[in-house]
């Protein structure tokens, strides 16, 4: 049963006076189909940014607190403060308000803005650590408790761990492994808490979870159903925390602004609940844009109030905080918590999805400020209005915060209401998962097989079993090849077998009821690996291969540098030679992650991804064949090595389209930086030719 805005009650077929009034009906108000109601819905717009609202007085007042009273301090601090009494969950906090003016979009962590909360399920070592980096001392009960009576996730994992895995983790050959913080690459469908309200949610779940009640019993059968009853109750604590505000969750959002409203209290709710590394906000501009059309037809809204909604929604999106570890952000080079809002795209049946709420959203770059969070991606396809494209461009060049995503590689294979989780990994919204992995160091294993298993940092043998490259001549590129490959069975098989372990006790001590309640009963789980130092292992490669490679040992026979002599292709130039190196290093990774079994039956999939990361893996990591030197930054993700691409940004961007989609359904990332000046002379120019740049670095090669 549900409760409309008016006071009437029945069941969501019903609710169409009010909340679902005036939308076209349709399958999605039999079932949960987000996707059928934005569809029949939405409004696509092909016209350009002129219809904007610059900011209210209202939310220039609540960023102007926020700037003085609150971020201004955090960054002297580092953090602003942290609640060290308080486990947090969904409903653990009273309400919290960032300001008298801040009424459009409402909702904190804890109940003061900026102000971290312990999140102990998933292991207390880096929570005491945390606070006490944060200058602060941990409650002594709450201590107790989480190393005494209640045991964590990482406390599960390392119960688990094989002595190989815990070398492996040590000598960074493996390393960000999620063993001690919450997974995260879950996209809650929170669209789901507005459409249709939190009680219809709730009685769904509880049909799902009674249709296995007849099975014999078996470990599924039983998780099945504690999962749901888990997910059951993560919802009623949703609604908990609705009545905090003053807010009937229960039924489905009658107006725009309750729509926005109750969309981030399904998020806010997440966030609360666990501090995943990459917690992504889904695909939202199309769903709300239904909302806002509707009510400026109606006349209850005008384009400022739309504005208003979206500017207070992403100032909430900013501020989101987790208590981290000066290890775990110099890990990530900061403390990104990937709010990733997907945008833009083309629906299956050939309308673009670019609505005025996809202009909406950049709009918040110019009335709040350039910020790195929410993490604004766009699916880009040439096919895309070219106002849309044009005003993508113009923001890009004035804020440098917006990265762009292949619409046609997603959409052929992850379907039209796909997101990002994190940087670069796509999923289905609300119909899949991804048990997250980090990332092998794919550069040093090419280390390990030189030098058999020691490590060239620290000497130590880490692997066992393995000849290394014997005398003083010049490399062979057949033997170090086939030496690379045996080493990577191996590394691949360490890193498979921690990511099973580490999401088995996750599952078990730290599981995400709150998002997970906001998926299908049944989904499709993926197994997110990865791999860094790409373009450093294909040009060592290619130059063992193309040019003379002789390697340098110390006193102990350990190969520590190298002597090239010679020209040899580099990745990043457009040159086959290199680059198929670069495409069979991929093959080869992603070939044996998916012959070893995954935990859940998940599907493997692989990212060529270290947006932040690769700084911490270049200083964990010895020198190179191709001239990298020791305890340098890698190059990030799919990039070429610094200063190696001298063909320009298309040619780098060629390069890196020869990387097999297939070998890396995770996502491929390259990491441009362009000057405004060398866009061209005029701002027009400038737009005009990042357009053309990405729609060439965006088609498909054969």
């Amino acid at each position: 049963m549900t409760t409309t805005a008016d006071g009437t009650t029945g069941t969501p077929e019903t609710v169409t006076i009010d909340a679902w009034r005036n939308f076209d009906k349709g399958p999605w108000t039999e079932t949960v189909d987000v996707r059928d109601f934005i569809l029949r819905n939405y409004t696509p717009y092909e016209g350009d940014a002129s219809f904007l609202a610059g900011p209210t007085t209202k939310t220039l007042a609540v960023w102007d607190t926020l700037e003085k009273d609150y971020l201004s301090v955090e960054r002297a601090k580092r953090v602003f403060d942290v609640d060290t009494h308080t486990p947090a969950d969904v409903d653990a906090f009273p309400a919290g308000y960032i300001c008298a003016e801040d009424d459009v979009v409402v909702g904190l962590q804890t109940d003061t803005p900026l102000k971290r909360a312990m999140m102990p399920n998933g292991g207390w070592r880096m929570v005491e650590t945390a606070i006490r980096e944060a200058g602060l001392e941990p409650d002594p009960q709450v201590k107790e408790i989480f190393t005494k009576y209640r045991k964590t996730h990482n406390e599960g994992v390392f119960d688990i761990y094989t002595p190989r895995i815990r070398a492996a983790r040590s000598s960074h050959i493996i390393t960000g492994l999620p063993d001690a913080y919450g997974r995260g690459r879950i996209i809650g469908d929170y669209r789901r808490v507005a459409l249709y309200g939190v009680d219809f949610l709730i009685a769904e779940k509880a049909k799902d979870k009674d249709k296995v009640a007849d099975q014999p019993f078996s470990e599924h059968w039983a998780r099945y159903r504690e999962e749901h009853s888990e997910q059951i109750r993560a919802l009623k604590k949703l609604k908990n925390l609705g009545e905090q505000y003053g807010f009937d969750l229960g039924r489905p959002a009658a107006n725009s602004k309750e729509a926005v409203q109750w969309t981030y209290f399904g998020y806010l709710a997440s966030v609360k609940s666990q501090d995943g590394a990459a917690m992504s906000f889904g695909r939202l501009s199309a769903f709300f844009d239904a909302y806002f059309e509707r009510d400026l037809a109606e006349g209850t809204i005008t384009e400022q109030d739309a504005q208003e909604m979206i500017d207070a929604l992403v100032i909430k999106l900013r501020i989101v905080r987790f208590l981290r570890t000066i290890d775990y952000d110099q890990i990530f080079s900061g403390d990104p918590y990937w709010a990733t809002w997907s945008d833009g795209g083309i629906a299956e049946d050939g309308r673009t999805l670019v609505t005025k709420t996809s202009f909406r959203l950049l709009q918040t770059l110019r009335n709040l400020g350039a910020a790195p969070e929410p993490n604004i991606t766009i699916f880009w396809d040439e096919e895309l209005p070219e106002g849309y494209k044009e005003f993508c461009a113009a923001i890009s060049i004035e804020t440098s915060s917006i990265q762009y995503e292949s619409d046609e590689q997603i959409r052929e294979r992850w379907g039209d209401d796909a997101a990002i989780a994190c940087c670069v990994s796509p999923m289905k919204v609300g119909k899949q998962m991804q048990f997250f992995g980090a990332r092998v160091n794919a550069a040093k294993s090419l280390l390990y097989a030189i030098n058999g298993g020691r490590d060239e940092v620290s000497g130590k043998q880490i692997v066992t079993g393995y000849e290394p490259v014997k005398g003083d001549g010049p490399l062979d590129f057949d033997e170090v090849w086939s030496k690379y490959e045996d080493m990577l069975d191996w590394v691949v098989g360490t890193y498979v077998e921690a990511l099973n372990i580490i999401h088995y006790s996750h599952d078990k001590y730290a599981y995400e009821a709150m998002e997970m309640a906001l998926h299908d009963s049944d989904i499709i789980r993926t197994m997110g690996c990865g791999i860094a130092g790409l373009s450093i292992v294909a040009d060592s490669l290619s130059a063992i291969k193309y040019a003379t490679v002789t390697p340098v040992r110390d006193e102990t026979g350990l190969v520590v540098d190298y002597v090239t002599e010679g020209d040899f292709p580099k990745y990043g130039n457009d040159d086959d030679r290199a680059d198929d190196i670069a495409a069979t290093i991929v093959h080869t990774v992603m070939s044996k992650i998916k012959a070893i079994p995954m935990y859940r039956d998940a599907i493997p999939t692989q990212s060529v991804l270290t947006i932040t990361s690769n700084v911490v893996y270049g200083k964990a990591t010895g020198s190179f064949p191709s001239g990298h030197e020791k305890g340098t930054p890698f190059a990030p993700g799919a990039n070429p090595e610094n200063g190696a691409d001298t063909h320009g940004m298309v040619a780098s961007m060629l390069s890196v389209g020869k990387l097999d989609y297939n070998d890396a359904l995770d996502g491929i990332s390259l990491t441009n930086t362009i000057t405004p000046s060398g866009l061209g002379r005029t701002k027009d120019e400038q737009v005009a030719n990042l357009v053309g740049i990405l729609d060439a670095g965006f088609i498909p090669q054969d």
